[in-house]
């Protein structure tokens, strides 16, 4: 059984259509019913002061596939969040304007609106503050959200939806921010094999993939717990570094040793997408992951206790390793991702 998350709210906003102001526009602006699946966690407390409308929702898709976002116009969200990547994309690291390299692995933008954080390092508690990182970083757009609003201003469509998700034609940096937020927000992967399974709607799993969700219960699912496939903490798991100097993990929000290189546990919903993993795509196959937590991953003070308290290593055999694949395998939802 699913939980309905929001109501329906009608807000009428006038236009002025002429100088004397004497015709007005009502525009119904309905709040989003989105299907909050059973047993997920509870929402961000942030997506209640934002929550997603249709129109507000229109135009968050609209400016999330913009590239004049950037300032060449050639990279928009949408560039690096690529629908059947779940969101993300296939690169090792993050490619924005003009090819600049950027410092991490672009991640999946998927169940956003349950997630604690935001960013490999959890630099952002509110997604709605999240839109103005890429457009502003060197790397990635490398932009203004001045420049931005003066290349969309004038942009009829976008004063049309501006006047039906928030009242008035005015495009500003807030409504650019709440407007892309409302739309990620949308986009809730919960229907993969793994969901059909667990809701008995005429799925089963096979052997080995029944035998590789005992093994995830054994040996993964204390990081990666929950609906959401991970429990959203920050940890060191020993994966090979990040030479660039700029790095630091979650120590680079914090300022603290103990956080060093440590970054958040991604989800392992629609891993089979999402290659190639690690903070910087270090492993370009869920294989070579599994046998390098198999054959002993790099030592470091504030190593996770996992590994730590076991020599450094998630033993695993060969077969364990196939099976976890199937499993991990079950958790895709080719709905999601348009496959």
């Amino acid at each position: 059984m699913k939980k309905i998350f929001g109501f329906i709210v009608i807000a009428s906003f006038f236009a002025s259509c002429n100088s004397d102001d004497s015709d007005m526009i009502s525009y119904d602006n309905p709040e989003l019913s989105l299907q909050i699946p059973a047993d997920f966690p509870e929402v961000n407390p942030y997506v209640s002061l934002n929550k997603p409308t249709k129109y507000g929702t229109e135009l968050g898709k609209k400016l999330f596939s913009d590239k004049r976002l950037s300032a060449d116009n050639t990279i928009s969200c949408s560039s690096c969040h690529i629908q059947a990547s779940a969101f993300a994309d296939h690169n090792p690291r993050a490619i924005g304007i003009e090819g600049r390299i950027g410092l991490r692995n672009a991640p999946p933008i998927q169940n956003l609106m349950f997630l604690k954080f935001f960013n490999w390092d959890g630099s952002r508690l509110q997604l709605e503050n999240q839109p103005l990182v890429p457009i502003i970083t060197h790397e990635e757009m490398d932009s203004s959200i001045l420049e931005v609003i003066g290349k969309i201003k004038d942009d009829a469509s976008y004063k049309e939806l501006c006047k039906k998700a928030f009242g008035d034609q005015e495009i500003t940096p807030d409504r650019i921010y709440q407007s892309i937020a409302q739309f990620e927000y949308t986009l809730i992967s919960a229907n993969s094999k793994y969901d059909k399974v667990k809701r008995t709607e005429g799925q089963s799993f096979t052997e080995s993939e029944a035998a590789g969700y005992a093994t995830f219960q054994q040996k993964c699912a204390s990081c990666h717990s929950t609906e959401l496939f991970t429990d959203q903490s920050f940890r060191n798991i020993g994966f090979p570094l990040n030479t660039d100097s700029n790095e630091a993990g979650r120590g680079r929000v914090t300022g603290i040793a103990a956080d060093f290189m440590s970054f958040r546990v991604p989800s392992l919903r629609n891993i089979e997408y999402t290659a190639p993993y690690g903070s910087f795509g270090q492993f370009a196959t869920l294989k070579s992951v599994l046998d390098y937590f198999d054959n002993g991953v790099l030592e470091a003070d504030n190593l996770d206790p996992i590994f730590k308290n076991n020599g450094n290593r998630i033993p695993l055999t060969e077969l364990e390793k196939e099976n976890l694949i199937a499993f991990m395998k079950t958790l895709s939802d080719k709905e999601f991702t348009g496959k």
